[in-house]
């Protein structure tokens, strides 16, 4: 790079709005090694604390896409969509939505991330069945997409390279919820996907990365209107996540529960999710009018058992082993299994998804550096919901551990979590905007 990289670092901690040329010159940096690690760091650092533009953010992410390979997906038939989330706790949307709005016919190009943070990641579950391959070159990548409808893989080195260094020193640097660098993260590589249309589902609660309306809005709007400015039509939902989505938290068991949801059996919270964000895949496609209507169409499709041909197709595709689907064993399993009671009774009125998510994490289900290898056995499921009764001394979680000392310390983390009142409160709805 022709600069030195402290000059960029030092105008953009001043509050300055980078040029076009100085942006893609940073990504370029990025790419070839010019900035350093700690060098990044800092950047992220200073966008993080002083923002850009929606100029800037546009910039940054066209140039991340251009970083590297675009995939151009002409040659497929259809509107391709595809839908991203912000990350939470319990949250295997993709895994479920991805084969069923395939079986309506439209076509989804997914590129995922691991996990960030105390937030699972999409790749990282997908590990945990046998033989699933997540690395697929861009061949491979549009192969599997024309044979089952849909593809979830991790961005091929030459793929959006610039974000997957930057993704990477993002949450070891403290700079995960920086609007500006999700906006770009997520539409680079979704833009160098070859996708017509995405679907986003920001999440809000403290659970979540946003942690109160005010920034998830200020990040919906900059999903839409940058997405906009790159010739891409985006439909964003804001969903709650101040309690784990789902029942299952962790790598293995969030695979689980996705194959009980594909056999109509998912929790009722997961599912209200997945049929409102497919619901306006659908509308994207242009297969269904309106959302209502394309919820509809997916539950029918789900009823059928199409969902669940369509995943299998997609495990086989992807050197995966469908005979996980009867049999659970098979994945990754914990050797030690243990329960948690609550010290009295009365009714659910909170599960705090901070508490469960960085138990996960503590059991060895998450990463504190980007190099940690997961464990991808461990994890809690969620045997109660809120506004379920529980008597005193009942079971409301079970922890899933690789040594009864790991189970023995977690519960101790996990009893600050629960909270039981005298008095029944409903649970809100999942949804609670749209833009």
């Amino acid at each position: 790079m022709s600069r030195h990289p402290a000059e960029l670092i030092q105008r953009k901690r001043d509050g300055a709005e980078l040029s076009k040329e100085e942006i893609r010159e940073f990504v370029d940096g990025v790419v070839d090694g010019g900035f350093g690690d700690g060098q990044l760091g800092a950047f992220l650092m200073a966008v993080c604390c002083r923002g850009m533009s929606i100029r800037e953010i546009a910039d940054l992410t066209l140039a991340m896409r251009d970083s590297g390979v675009v995939l151009d997906l002409s040659s497929i038939e259809g509107v391709k969509v595809d839908k991203h989330s912000t990350g939470g706790v319990g949250d295997k949307v993709s895994l479920v939505l991805a084969p069923l709005v395939a079986a309506a016919g439209v076509p989804v190009p997914m590129i995922s991330g691991r996990g960030l943070g105390h937030t699972g990641g999409t790749l990282d579950k997908l590990t945990a069945i046998p033989g699933y391959r997540t690395d697929l070159s861009t061949d491979e990548f549009v192969r599997v997409l024309k044979d089952c409808g849909f593809v979830m893989s991790g961005p091929s080195g030459d793929l959006a390279p610039a974000d997957q260094r930057m993704y990477a020193l993002r949450d070891v640097s403290g700079t995960v919820e920086s609007v500006p660098l999700i906006t770009s993260s997520i539409l680079s590589k979704k833009l160098a996907s070859g996708l017509d249309g995405l679907v986003m589902d920001v999440k809000v609660g403290r659970g979540a990365f946003m942690k109160n309306r005010t920034d998830a809005e200020a990040l919906m709007e900059s999903l839409v209107r940058v997405g906009h400015e790159a010739g891409k039509r985006v439909r964003v939902l804001m969903t709650d996540m101040d309690t784990p989505l789902g029942c299952a938290v962790g790598n293995s068991l969030e695979v689980r529960e996705t194959i009980a949801a594909l056999r109509g059996e998912g929790p009722a919270d997961l599912m209200e999710v997945v049929f409102a964000l497919g619901g306006e895949m659908l509308v994207l496609a242009g297969v269904a009018d309106d959302a209502t209507a394309g919820e509809r169409e997916l539950q029918k499709i789900l009823a059928r058992g199409a969902a669940m041909e369509c995943f299998l197709r997609n495990v086989e595709k992807q050197g995966g082993d469908p005979r996980i689907v009867d049999d659970n064993s098979l994945m990754p399993t914990a050797p030690v299994v243990s329960r948690l009671g609550s010290s009295v009774g009365g009714f659910i009125v909170d599960i705090d998804p901070m508490v469960v998510g960085r138990a996960t994490v503590e059991l060895g289900g998450g990463r504190r550096q980007p190099t940690d290898r997961i464990d991808l056995q461990v994890g809690v499921v969620l045997l109660k919901k809120l506004g379920d009764p529980i008597a005193e001394d009942e079971s409301w979680v079970e922890i899933h551990s690789a040594t009864a000392e790991d189970a023995n310390r977690i519960s101790r983390r996990l009893v600050a979590a629960l909270t039981v009142a005298k008095t029944k409160e409903d649970p809100g709805p999942r949804i609670l905007a749209r833009l």
